[in-house]
């Protein structure tokens, strides 16, 4: 391949059977995922794992923590600092309860998935140091569901910092895709005192990285990645700090990116709106271009 891009080989017969009608979209489920940044040597590097190679969904493609919203993350009860859940619902498009559980699922898989967890006493603080026996028992009860995010946060006396995060992008998994995701995209900065770790079971490998540098390898096809991630690195690459990236983030559009397949002159076109280096051709036998 050319460059990186994450393509399973299923997905021609699948844009044919849609264009066909045969093939009827799944419902999208909401999800989140946080672009976790800090600053090294003068410049912001983001956080990304390497999705485990055995995984049925992007194996082997890296990515940023991230996941699908837990029925419970709507909880009312849930300790809430920032922008309200009004504020957050405008931002983001949905409704109040909705927005909330967005915002919700993008602390608690970033918690889940790296050990980072954007949560404090007090609505200007923030936890340090999260690891520990008595922390990592809390997170394995949360990763399987013994355990809600709402929960968690009383019985450590925590309010969720909503604040801490920005919504960057949202975008949602094409309908001939067979799992598909409505996923909003966000920034964080590293917590002081906080370190991350790969605490996830769906990943092999977590590093720190430039944007510039990811974008780099994924164009000389070392790093695979699915369409959302490299063009989120691309739309990284020009901030000087964490901070600048986070203050970018109220002016970005969340209208979200769809994919889009049509049948033209006797191949498959599949397109992502306002990106063109993803577009595809597809030849009726199936290769692509």
């Amino acid at each position: 391949m050319a460059n990186g891009q994450w393509f399973p080989p299923e997905w021609p017969e699948r844009i044919r059977a849609l264009a066909e009608g045969t093939l009827a979209p799944v419902a999208p489920k909401r999800a989140a995922t946080v672009m976790l940044l800090k600053d090294t040597d003068g410049a912001p590097v983001v956080h990304m794992l390497r999705r485990r190679a055995s995984m049925a969904f992007a194996g082997g493609a890296y990515a940023y923590p991230g996941g699908g919203v837990d029925p419970r993350d709507d909880d009312l009860t849930i300790g809430w600092a920032g922008p309200t859940r009004a504020w957050w619902a405008r931002r983001l498009g949905v409704d109040e309860r909705s927005a909330q559980a967005v915002v919700c699922a993008a602390v608690r898989e970033t918690y889940e998935e790296a050990g980072v967890l954007l949560a404090g006493p007090t609505a200007r603080t923030v936890v340090g140091d999260t690891t520990g026996d008595d922390w990592e028992a809390d997170r394995a009860a949360l990763v399987a569901r013994d355990l809600s995010f709402a929960e968690f946060l009383d019985r450590r006396g925590l309010v969720l910092r909503s604040d801490l995060l920005g919504a960057w992008t949202r975008w949602i998994t094409p309908e001939f895709e067979s799992r598909r995701y409505d996923t909003w995209f966000f920034v964080a900065g590293l917590p002081e005192g906080q370190r991350t770790r790969n605490a996830s079971t769906e990943a092999d490998r977590t590093v720190w990285i430039r944007p510039a540098d990811a974008a780099a390898s994924y164009d000389r096809g070392e790093l695979l990645m699915m369409p959302p991630t490299i063009a989120t690195l691309r739309q990284l690459i020009p901030y000087g700090s964490a901070a600048d990236t986070l203050k970018a983030a109220p002016g970005r559009d969340l209208t979200p990116v769809l994919a889009e397949a049509r049948l033209e002159n006797g191949e498959i076109v599949l397109s992502w709106p306002g990106h063109d280096e993803f577009t595809k051709h597809i030849p009726t036998g199936g290769a692509t271009a």
